[in-house]
């Protein structure tokens, strides 16, 4: 394993840094424009993990068109989406979605996705529960909870969604996967935790090109490919950071970029780091 940067930025030590951005951007006032705002709509878990399960996919491409297109998925949706899903037969799902398209997810695949998470929730109880299932405590990270986890969505959709939602074992990433865990397991003024029984502390990063391209200039990583294997040596790093919680600073590291200091020159000017 890469040991991460000890210094970051004009000499201070790389957990300072990253606490010092915690501070600035893991508020709730820097969420806008995350699709994360739409689990923030709703105030039960029930609601929380659907509404995340499908921001969460839907979550690549340009800012705008992903916030419109979850919009437009939870607005026909009604009030409650785990109800909307245990209360309609798969067929009018379908129905439903049959016209809707974000980038190369078409109606048929989004309905697919619906399908499977209304059938989990009919056998489980919940989305956390099907997750726990196959959850293991002593295993090192997440990830292969996260594999059965998919391979049960699929097989309850009776079709494969690969492009959709990955398999970890293929290698992917799965950045937007491990971004709905994140949310659903982390609790703070960010992310809504509504997942309990699931420690912080087995999350892998939701890495994507930002953050691997980031991870590259803080020494957290010297992969070439922003693969799992590179997303949990990047974990990794940040645990020997905070070990309780490696995805601690996802949040703040990604306002960082979005606020116009995303290129990796930001960590040798005094000036790339907002004052708080």
């Amino acid at each position: 394993m890469r040991t991460a940067a000890a210094r970051c930025g004009p000499g201070a030590p790389l957990e300072e840094f990253l606490e010092r951005l915690y501070e600035l951007y893991n508020r709730p006032e820097f969420i806008h424009p995350d699709p994360l705002e739409f689990v923030h709509r709703y105030q039960g878990a029930p609601d929380r993990e659907v509404a995340g399960l499908i921001a969460s996919a839907l979550a690549y491409g340009r800012v705008k068109q992903i916030l419109c297109s979850v919009e437009t998925v939870l607005g026909r949706m009604g009030p409650s989406p785990c109800a909307f899903l245990l209360e309609t037969p798969r067929k009018d799902i379908r129905k439903m979605f049959h016209s809707f398209k974000h980038r190369f997810t078409t109606g048929d695949v989004l309905a697919a996705m619906l399908e499977g998470a209304k059938k989990l929730l009919e056998e489980y109880g919940s989305l956390e529960s099907c997750f726990l299932s196959e959850f293991d405590s002593s295993a090192p990270n997440i990830v292969p909870a996260l594999s059965a986890f998919v391979k049960k969505l699929h097989i309850a959709a009776g079709r494969g969604m690969p492009m959709f939602l990955p398999f970890p074992a293929d290698g992917s990433a799965c950045k937007r996967l491990n971004l709905f865990l994140r949310w659903m397991v982390r609790r703070d003024g960010v992310d809504p935790g509504v997942w309990r029984a699931v420690p912080a502390s087995h999350l892998v990063v939701p890495l994507d090109t930002h953050m691997h391209r980031i991870s590259l200039a803080l020494g957290l990583t010297g992969r070439k490919q922003a693969d799992m294997r590179c997303a949990v040596e990047v974990t990794e790093n940040f645990a020997a950071i905070r070990p309780e919680d490696p995805v601690r600073y996802d949040f703040a590291l990604t306002r960082l970029g979005m606020n116009g200091n995303g290129s990796p020159d930001f960590l040798d000017k005094p000036a790339g780091l907002p004052r708080g």
